[in-house]
């Protein structure tokens, strides 16, 4: 045998197929069905990891989830951090290193599927041990629709890692008929390697499969390699087990200390003997059954250290037949060993006193102080929790309408128990939905002696260190005894707050080891009962998720889409550069031959003031409202007048929120009596649509208005530019664009180069423009017709950089960008927006309140750096004085918009600044590397104030 702590005749793996493997550098080999854990174990490896704080030499204590220690990270086929050891299986090709509590995250895409599947059924079971099997078998003769979820690679619980019989022969032998019987029935789905890590309100329950991380290299690519569960129970029964439970003692952490059952369960799904000479330390029963499989299998038990005064007799004669020395009324007061346990110093524990410590070599020393039911789906899902004095744990306290608790997760720790909880788990269940449930035949398990009364022991005091400063509680924070009461010495009595304190029970076992231990060194300190002070509260997810698993398929442009209007084509044949506006692709420039972004900017800029030019303004939101009551809605959503507007006139509005602040603007198009279409920013049209929807729908649902986005039915093309009038008369001959026949800030109808089109008069540069709107599959062909009747004006595309530019040199404000969500109209300069007329809009309210009458609000302004050439950062803070004062340095604003300018010949910016239209021709300065830059504030229009151009 290559691996030298393999056990013959025992373990549910492949001996006859190997595995290689590579740990921390090494290589080693494996078989499948073996665990990494188990791998590592079966080759003598006991230290995995390192503690995240002290950097302490860390192995495997437990094997499964509640591992606290074996952290790793994957490094082949694909890097993924901060896995447990003991949840890996182990695959051909796998490489892993140990982790000291952090791992990192790849540096290259995941080329792996994730998906989603969403599934109904009469009754959840979660958990395949003996209690998930029996209350599905029960549930499914009775014709019931049943999903049975369970972690492991197969079905068996705690029975693959025992050798219990049934009927007088091996226990997994009944689990195989069971398994056969179910995967029979139509009405039953068996979903291994899946945990369910989330239970929510009406029998929703979150389930992670694990489809293809077994097999690591091997896994074919057109399957996903994890898939959620979202599974819609009418009852659910958590069969979900429990968890063994530490003691706490002076370096309790050492690699070769291991949880009792884990070991039997290494044992026995594993054929591994974890060491070859061990102490047991116990509080109960349980940990002699371990002791007795493992010293058959060839482990050496140099003795059992039993904290209770007196064990049961069959326990001491069992123990006697094998040679194993039993001493009850002591405990493990500590450890010694460097890389590995080497000694476990023992001694008598009588009435909370210590006797003298002697010493026991070993390589491996099994602790079990207990167990813990599994209640964290049921904790989720608002069962309440009551502490049982007998076990020294938290239990369900009773069954919920729809979920209920069976086996080990409900208290009861015998097979026997196991078995006929399940069963009548699930007829509680089926009884619920009306059903009447089916006796089955139940197994017959071995009889046992009556178990004796274990001993709660929460840690074992130490002489040479009372405050616990060497006694860990949750290893992978961690975090000491000497912790816990610090943090109940600052006066914290809840163990919430010790948790937050202490950081215990925050990590990726979610306390599964420390939890309850916590509470129980918590309630001594203070001196209260445990079951009064409670236990930590238990949140999903209950096992670590990768965020690929919860996006599923929703990844890249199915998570975000990418949405490109009808001439996107035409921008990509010319060069356009594009920037991400929503989830639009918008040209942000044209870049010609060996000019840079501002060379480019400044001759689309030039084009537009000077000649003509056009963009594509088909991403704006547009949303069509229509209804007896649409002038209505409108008045109580605008701040100014929209229901006096005429049919085939323009106006334009801005929309508050209740508190006053601008929240969008845009134009209003009236298009017959009971129509409107308004424009919206394009980020923000899916908002003011869904804005406008709530208040429709919730506040005044009695008015007759629908209300129906139309973004993408339209092609928008402003052409711009004085030339614009000759392009458009070119290609629009029979539609008179005169000022007289087409005035500013109205629409007509026209036949644009042989396409119905609504042309408007509406300018967001100044210039002399028209918005040429035709439906999208249309766009193309106008825009073509266009740029081909211009080309002998020198007619030029331009992206929104460029309009950018041109806007603000207007002091026409991009709401999101010269707003914050704390600035009025009345901050922008825009009072003339702002209705007198109206008894009431939403935001008129607030403009009254004193916060927005100060008179040292921040408002709009301009601001010319002393040097022309100086371009300002947008976002760049604005102070008054030359020089930078000692923090907390006072904030007058900030630049909002900055550019260069061609019309201006310089630079310029747009900011917020307290009392700005006060300071206007004051000289405040923006620090910038190190320096700061002098500016001058000025109104803030700073081309054509008059607006002379806009009628061409």
């Amino acid at each position: 045998m290559n691996n030298p702590f393999r056990a013959r005749g025992h373990g549910h793996i492949d001996r006859d197929t190997t595995l290689s493997f590579t740990f921390d550098g090494t290589v080693y080999t494996g078989h499948p069905g073996d665990t990494l854990a188990s791998a590592l174990l079966a080759n003598g490896v006991h230290h995995v990891a390192s503690s995240i704080k002290y950097g302490r030499p860390r192995g495997v204590l437990a094997a499964g989830a509640e591992e606290p220690n074996a952290l790793v990270q994957i490094e082949e086929p694909f890097p993924e951090p901060m896995l447990t050891a003991t949840t890996v299986e182990l695959y051909e090709g796998l490489v892993a290193r140990g982790l000291s509590g952090q791992g990192r995250l790849s540096s290259r895409p995941d080329e792996a599927r994730y998906d989603t599947m969403h599934a109904h059924c009469d009754l959840l079971v979660v958990g395949a041990g003996p209690a998930g099997l029996s209350a599905t078998l029960a549930a499914a003769r009775s014709g019931a629709r049943v999903i049975l979820v369970d972690e492991l690679p197969q079905a068996g619980g705690s029975l693959l890692g025992s050798q219990e019989l049934l009927d007088g022969a091996p226990a997994t032998d009944w689990v195989d008929d069971v398994v056969a019987e179910l995967d029979a029935c139509a009405d039953v789905q068996i979903l291994q390697r899946t945990t369910a890590f989330g239970s929510y309100d009406d029998g929703l329950v979150l389930a992670l499969e694990k489809r293809t991380d077994h097999l690591g290299a091997a896994a074919p690519a057109h399957i996903s390699r994890q898939r959620i569960w979202r599974i819609r129970a009418q009852q659910v029964v958590f069969a979900t087990g429990a968890y063994e439970r530490p003691v706490a003692f002076d370096d309790n952490d050492r690699p070769g200390i291991m949880l009792a059952g884990s070991a039997r369960t290494y044992l026995g799904r594993f054929g591994v003997l974890p060491g070859r000479q061990a102490v047991v330390f116990t509080t109960n029963d349980s940990a002699y059954p371990a002791a007795l499989e493992l010293a058959d299998a060839g482990l050496r038990i140099a003795a059992v250290i039993d904290a209770r005064d007196e064990v049961p007799s069959h326990w001491r004669t069992a123990c006697d037949e094998r040679g194993i020395e039993v001493r009850a009324g002591h405990v493990v007061t500590g450890t010694s060993g460097v890389e590995r346990v080497s000694r476990a110093h023992v001694a008598a524990f009588s009435e909370g006193r210590l006797g003298d410590r002697q010493g026991i070599d070993c390589d491996l020393l099994l602790v079990s102080g207990g167990w813990n039911p599994a209640v964290a789906l049921f904790s989720q899902a608002r069962g309440s929790l009551r502490y049982d004095a007998g076990i020294g744990a938290f239990v369900p306290a009773e069954a919920l309408d729809s979920v209920r608790t069976a086996g080990a997760a409900s208290g009861t720790f015998t097979l026997s128990g196991c078995l006929t909880d399940g069963a009548d788990a699930a007829w509680r269940a089926l009884a619920a939905l009306g059903r009447t449930g089916r006796m089955i035949a139940l197994p017959a398990a071995a009889p046992l002696p009556e178990a004796a009364p274990g001993r709660v022991l929460w840690r074992v005091p130490s002489p040479q260190d009372p405050d616990g400063s060497h006694q860990f509680v949750d290893l992978q924070r961690d975090a000491h005894v000497a912790d816990v009461l610090r943090a109940t010495g600052a006066g914290l009595r809840s163990v919430e707050h010790v948790k937050r304190y202490t950081t215990i029970g925050t990590a990726h076992d979610q306390g599964r080891t420390s939890g309850v231990m916590t509470s129980g060194i918590v309630a001594e300190a203070l001196g209260v009962d445990v079951a009064d002070l409670g236990t930590m509260r238990l949140r999903p997810p209950a096992v670590p998720v990768a965020f690929a698993a919860f996006a599923g398929r929703n990844r890249g442009e199915l998570f975000d889409p990418v949405r490109v209007t009808a001439l996107h084509p035409w921008h990509v044949e010319h060069g356009a550069l594009f920037e991400d506006v929503g989830q639009w692709k918008r040209p942000w420039y044209y870049p010609q031959r060996g000019e840079t972004m501002d060379d480019a900017v400044l001759r689309e800029c030039r084009a537009a003031r000077t000649g003509v030019a056009m963009m594509d303004g088909s991403t704006l939101g547009k949303i069509n409202v229509q209804g007896p009551d649409a002038g209505v809605l409108l008045d109580r959503l605008y701040t100014n007048m929209m229901s006096t507007l005429e049919v085939g006139r323009v106006r334009y509005g801005v929309m508050c929120g209740v508190d006053g602040m601008a929240i969008d603007d845009g134009t209003v198009i009236r298009v017959a009596e009971q129509e409107f279409l308004l424009t919206t920013t394009t980020g923000n049209a899916a908002r003011i649509l869904e804005w406008m929807e709530e208040w429709l729908q919730t506040e005044w649902p009695d008015l007759r208005v629908h209300l129906t986005s139309v973004t993408e039915h339209w092609a928008t093309i402003p052409l711009v530019g004085p030339r614009s009038r000759d392009v458009l008369a070119l290609v629009a001959p029979g539609l008179d664009v005169g000022n007289d026949a087409f005035p500013f800030m109205s629409w007509q109808d026209a036949t644009v180069a042989g396409i119905p089109a609504r042309v408007c008069r509406i300018s967001f540069s100044g210039e002399l423009a028209y918005e040429i709107n035709v439906p999208a599959w249309d766009g193309i062909t106008v825009w073509k017709a266009l740029h081909e009747a211009g080309s002998s004006f020198g007619i030029t595309p331009y992206g929104t950089e460029t309009m950018h530019v041109l806007r603000a040199e207007k002091a026409y404000p991009i709401i999101g960008q010269d707003t914050d969500g704390t600035i009025t109209p009345q901050d922008l300069g825009m009072s003339w927006v702002v209705s007198k007329k109206k008894a009431d809009f939403v935001g008129k309210r607030s403009f009254s309140r004193a916060e927005n009458q100060r008179g040292d609000r921040k408002q709009l302004v301009g601001l010319l750096p002393v040097d022309d050439q100086v371009l300002l950062p947008e976002g760049a803070q604005i102070i008054a004085t030359s020089s930078i004062p000692a923090p907390p340095v006072p904030m007058l604003g900030h630049v909002t918009s900055s550019y260069r300018s061609d019309a201006l010949q310089r630079t310029f910016a747009l900011a917020l600044v307290r009392s700005g239209t006060e300071r206007i021709g004051e000289t405040l300065y923006v620090p910038l590397d190190g320096r700061t830059v002098p500016v001058t504030v000025t109104e803030p229009v700073l081309f054509d104030k008059e607006g002379a151009r806009r009628d061409g």
